[in-house]
């Protein structure tokens, strides 16, 4: 047996030591009570700052634009959508696809406690590739059927820790099966702090400001799309996911 020498000693020390603080930090996040209280603190944390933000009357009016197209299939980049379940007409039924992760349990907690309802699984993947261990197909079946019955699915559009901000093929995969439109929605606040360092960049919404929902016209995907057509549909979805988006925030600074 080898032991280690005087210098590697310190080093092995150290990543034990950090093993061990991840180790108990991923069993904190899993216990109830963390879940239940970070969820409660960080739903009511978000729905004041939804309250606190008035709108500045550059958004869309989901009824006119959607008026017979509901359900819908509603885009979302990741990192841009903290306050979209408050926005969300409360006549309505949503559900929302959350990963199977611990890290994401807390997210679907605070989905539920706005009333957005939780398919647990990993749909942003492309079809081809779809692991049904992380419920990948589950999750395609069950938001098709959730269509089906007449409520709404709330969908990132792109991957996580994939190229930000470029439609993956779950979501046009769900509107091919589905037979409903992807409807992308963007939201931003003229009061918000941008983490830049996160690979989505995460924007953080304040309270007190004001605040711009816009949403593109629906998007349809055939039921019998090629391979070309499926391609075609993520980067339309992509394209007008983007100007919503930049149109919200141009919307927000040019009315403060």
């Amino acid at each position: 047996m080898i032991k280690p020498d005087a210098d590697s000693a310190p080093k092995l020390r150290q990543l034990g030591e950090t093993f061990s603080r991840r180790r108990l930090g991923k069993r904190l996040l899993q216990s109830e009570l963390v879940q239940r209280t970070g969820s409660a603190l960080i739903g009511w944390a978000l729905a004041s700052i939804w309250r606190s933000n008035r709108d500045n009357g550059t958004s869309t009016d989901w009824d006119t634009m959607l008026d017979g197209e509901w359900p819908a299939i509603f885009a979302l980049w990741h990192g841009q959508h903290l306050l979209v379940p408050y926005a969300s007409p409360s006549d309505r039924k949503f559900t929302s696809l959350v990963s199977r992760s611990t890290d994401a349990e807390i997210n679907a907690r605070v989905l539920e406690r706005a009333g957005i309802d939780v398919i647990r699984g990993s749909g942003g993947r492309e079809a081809s590739r779809a692991d049904t261990g992380k419920g990948g197909v589950k999750a395609l079946v069950a938001m098709r059927n959730a269509l089906k019955r007449g409520v709404n699915v709330v969908m990132i559009a792109d991957i996580s820790k994939g190229q930000p901000r470029q439609a993956g093929e779950g979501i046009v995969t769900l509107a091919k099966i589905s037979g409903r439109p992807i409807v992308p929605v963007a939201l931003a606040t003229s009061r918000r702090r941008v983490l830049e360092k996160s690979w989505d960049k995460t924007t953080i919404n304040l309270p007190f400001g004001t605040r711009s929902v816009r949403l593109a016209p629906p998007i349809y995907v055939g039921s019998k799309a090629n391979e070309q057509e499926m391609a075609d549909a993520r980067l339309k979805v992509t394209a007008e996911l983007n100007r919503v988006t930049d149109e919200v925030m141009r919307a927000v600074e040019e009315r403060t």
